[in-house]
């Protein structure tokens, strides 16, 4: 298990056990975090689990894809560490992962 930590826009924060091979999004779901929307259940048709990545992080959890990069053209206040947490696999070397939520995914 890799231990997440969500930080919602006000600061709230929410750490969940996440399970090797799901989707940081999927985590999030399964863990009732608000302010992960994700309309589209993960497919990348929509830029509603928009995070942004904390700055340790971002090689782990890679570059997005075209894709990816075309959806986020939907997301409000897109910052260069801005992912689809649906696109964003968990693996071991995410243990200590830390999102942030925008103030909105609309």
């Amino acid at each position: 298990m890799a231990k997440i930590t969500y930080i919602e826009f006000d600061g709230s924060e929410h750490v969940a056990d996440v399970k090797p091979g799901l989707s940081v999004m999927e985590g999030a779901i399964r863990n009732n975090v608000p302010g992960i929307d994700a309309d589209c259940g993960g497919a990348c048709a929509c830029a509603t689990c928009h995070v942004y990545v904390d700055e340790a992080f971002q090689e782990a959890t890679g570059k997005p894809s075209a894709m990816e990069e075309s959806m986020l053209d939907f997301a409000e206040n897109v910052q260069p560490n801005s992912r689809l947490s649906c696109q964003i696999r968990v693996s071991d070397a995410l243990d200590g992962l830390v999102v942030r939520l925008p103030e909105s995914q609309h």
